[in-house]
């Protein structure tokens, strides 16, 4: 916008001073032109009367002394006997003409001569005249041209400092707010765009600033309501375990009172979720084939029993991610279980992990059942088994803040197939900034 801003003043300055410069020098050559002419008649005039009046041995002294002080524009007097004086010169036609009496200027290859006639003489009628080379035509021109050339670039560049100034006093509150609204983007709440500049930019950023402050009251509302629905579910909780710990199988009742306390501690940890202002997940990592293989291990039993074949191939050695642990056993978990939930008794199952070549995993989930009814089934809460449909969303939500994708797609036996890529340490998390869906053939 500066460069623009700039560019548009040059060429707007460049058109004025074109538009004044140009006729000031055309009249500048045309004025310089004129006054050699006028000079010139002025001394051919000057000298009609000595030639009349002077006698035949003191005229060519004066026509001497004449061009001797002026020599820029010589003097030749053509006496009425075919004689002449002072400067050589041809007899043109002009000459000629002028001999019968009449005064004029006349252009001639070189210059201009002014032709007098002087008559009254005894012998007849005799012709001044004076030469004015090219040269004094335009002297003093090329000095003048250089000179209005000068002050145009002066009053150019002078032009281009005010625009830069100027430019500068819009662009550098644009950039502040540009860089509030980068803040925000990333999810910095406290980013505020300062109020400086012209009028419709401070309105801008307060603007800006307003919708900052209502996204931080939106959040905290957000917060607030999900952490009371988390703390609602202690009450149904308690009422479990109460009926667990009343459970006359001792086995059952130990299993049962082990789910409960894992249930507890997720609402736990969602409650305190809910309740921190802001997180920073820059340091978050963990190693994704153990977490994997946990995960694969816990759910291994229940795939027995429903008498799936359930394949694991994890890539040996630690496979780093930018992804928290908890948040990788749960977007596994969610996999998992709509592998469960959706495909019926005896489908199999594989898993794999394998490298990115720039970092990071990925994380494939495919069986044999009858595949994804609809390509978007990772848009929130859409879903097509009658669930809440928001277990695909926040497994892409976890995928894309560590700087990974989602894609669904066709297992090898046609059924479903789930890619989560996952971002490797250092790697910049735009979960926040960008939502892209999107589906590929497996």
């Amino acid at each position: 916008m500066r460069l623009r801003i700039i560019l548009l003043t040059v060429a707007t300055s460049s058109l004025v001073l074109v538009s004044f410069l140009l006729p000031l020098a055309l009249v500048l050559r045309t004025f310089a032109a004129d006054r050699a002419v006028s000079t010139a008649t002025v001394q051919a005039q000057w000298m009609a009367p000595l030639a009349a009046t002077l006698k035949a041995g003191n005229l060519p002294l004066a026509v001497d002394q004449v061009n001797a002080e002026n020599k820029s524009i010589p003097i030749t007097v053509f006496l009425p006997g075919g004689s002449e004086l002072g400067a050589p010169a041809p007899r043109s036609a002009a000459v000629q003409l002028a001999a019968k009496g009449r005064s004029f200027t006349s252009v001639t290859p070189g210059g201009v001569e002014v032709l007098v006639a002087v008559q009254g003489l005894p012998g007849g009628t005799a012709v001044i005249r004076t030469f004015v080379p090219e040269g004094e035509l335009h002297h003093g021109v090329t000095r003048a041209w250089l000179l209005l050339c000068c002050v145009g670039l002066g009053l150019l560049a002078l032009s281009v400092a005010v625009a830069d100034q100027l430019a500068r006093s819009v662009v550098r509150p644009l950039r502040a707010v540009a860089s509030a609204s980068d803040r925000l983007a990333t999810g910095d709440l406290s980013a505020r765009a300062e109020l400086t500049g012209p009028p419709e930019v401070r309105r801008a950023g307060a603007g800006l600033n307003r919708l900052a402050v209502r996204i931080g009251e939106l959040l905290a509302h957000e917060r607030e309501t999900v952490a009371d629905l988390s703390h609602r579910l202690r009450t149904p909780l308690t009422a479990l375990r109460i009926d667990a710990e009343s459970l006359r199988d001792h086995a059952e009742r130990a299993q049962v009172l082990d789910d409960l306390d894992a249930l507890e501690h997720t609402v736990d940890e969602i409650i305190r979720e809910a309740r921190r202002p802001t997180r920073d997940d820059s340091g978050d990592a963990c190693d994704a084939g153990q977490v994997v293989g946990e995960r694969a291990a816990f759910w291994r039993p229940l795939a027995e029993d429903t008498e799936r074949a359930m394949t694991v191939e994890l890539a040996g050695g630690p496979i780093p991610v930018r992804v928290c642990r908890e948040d990788l056993a749960a977007c596994m978990d969610i996999l998992l279980e709509n592998v469960f939930a959706h495909t019926p008794e005896g489908a199999a199952l594989a898993i794999r992990l394998s490298r990115r070549a720039g970092g990071g995993a990925w994380l494939v989930v495919a069986d044999d059942g009858p595949g994804f009814p609809h390509p978007g089934l990772t848009e929130r809460g859409r879903s097509n088994g009658g669930s809440t449909g928001l277990g695909l969303d926040i497994a892409r939500r976890i995928a894309e803040g560590s700087g990974g994708t989602l894609t669904i797609g066709q297992s090898a036996s046609g059924g479903g197939s789930v890619t989560v890529g996952l971002g490797p340490l250092g790697a910049l998390a735009e979960g926040s900034r960008r939502h892209r869906r999107t589906q590929s053939s497996l």
